[in-house]
């Protein structure tokens, strides 16, 4: 088996490489935030080589399994998938693997023989041989053994009703919600705490969208938030460990101790149960990193400056927003900045 390389982190590290700082999804393409559907074909080339794959790999990759690890064996409902999902889950593991294998080669490999499978996963020095369909191969079922090797969370949506539900998944990442708690709602009650986005007609905007959503057409967008610890797990169960957090934020530290979160979000349409496969990727860069590139420092400082006061609330702003633009505001002279998201310099 390879040797897992040096570059994939230990867990809960935190240090970027230049390589890494480049290649992080910004979130803003332009100076202003707007709430809107913001949904784009996913496969294709974008602002960051993070999109590149269906599935990214990088140099987290060992840290994020890991701690993964640790917080399933500490609370068993961050996992569920309900027997009328099976199928869906089967689906999952195929896409995964197959994306996995052909984006990444050199770690990730699998051989198919009619229903006999062999997985291997160089990277965790993993071998598996598997009859596919058949829920006791696999430790877990497969939905589990999968996202358990791969970063980001995977959610299961069903459509019915003319709506889409909630229901199944294994999500160990969550920013300020639940998965048990949304288990089962529909896409309007599970975003029902985000403020504005109802009364412009956002959601029921991208829902028509995803009704329509093919499997050759897989689509993404990008969401984000700020947190003040770079851990993964910032769920409402685990909210004791991160909530207070931010309070203690000051400006003479709020370069190294506050985080800008992005989600890269995509969503697959499985072809044979016809449910959505709802993926949420999560990349994290610390503030001083990010001044590094001097045009996502002016464009945060501006969209920050910029942000309706329901948006400051929802995404817990209150105590960090005023210490980030001061700290923001001399990397932001006012000039005109470039389109798009991309960070337009190949060294730091």
């Amino acid at each position: 088996m390879l040797k897992p390389p040096e570059r994939f982190r230990e867990p809960f590290s935190v240090s970027n490489s230049d390589a890494a700082i480049l290649r992080f999804p910004f979130p803003f393409r332009s100076d202003r935030f707007e709430y809107g559907v913001n949904l784009e074909p996913h496969g294709q080339p974008g602002a960051s080589p993070a999109y590149d794959a269906v599935f990214d790999v990088d140099e987290h990759y060992l840290g994020e399994v890991a701690e993964r690890e640790i917080v399933l064996r500490g609370d068993s409902s961050r996992y569920a998938v309900p027997e009328d999902m099976r199928e869906a889950a089967w689906e999952t593991l195929a896409l995964v693997m197959t994306a996995l294998a052909k984006d990444f080669p050199h770690w990730f490999e699998l051989a198919r023989e009619g229903d006999s499978w062999r997985w291997r996963n160089h990277a965790l020095q993993i071998e598996k041989n598997f009859v596919f369909g058949d829920d006791a191969a696999l430790p877990g079922g497969p939905l589990a053994y999968v996202a358990r090797q791969a970063q980001g969370d995977f959610v299961l949506l069903e459509q019915r009703e003319d709506t889409l539900f909630m229901q199944g998944g294994l999500v160990t990442a969550a920013a300020g919600w639940s998965f048990a708690r949304n288990l089962g709602k529909s896409f309007h009650q599970f975003h029902e705490p985000v403020p504005l986005a109802h009364k412009t007609g956002v959601f029921d905007r991208a829902q028509k969208v995803l009704a329509r959503l093919s499997p050759q057409r897989p689509v993404r967008r990008v969401g984000w938030g700020v947190t003040a610890q770079p851990r993964l797990d910032i769920s409402v169960e685990n909210e004791a460990a991160w909530a207070l957090n931010k309070s203690k934020v000051t400006a003479a530290d709020v370069a190294r101790r506050v985080w800008l979160r992005v989600e890269l979000q995509t969503l697959t349409r499985l072809p044979r149960s016809q449910a959505i496969l709802f993926c949420i990727r999560t990349y994290m860069l610390r503030l001083d990193e990010l001044a590094r590139v001097r045009k996502w420092a002016a464009r945060l400082h501006r969209v920050l400056g910029g942000l309706h006061p329901d948006v400051v609330a929802y995404k817990g702003l209150g105590h960090v927003l005023p210490l980030m633009l001061g700290y923001l505001a001399p990397y932001d002279d006012g000039g005109a900045l470039g389109a798009g998201a991309g960070p337009e310099q190949t060294s730091l």
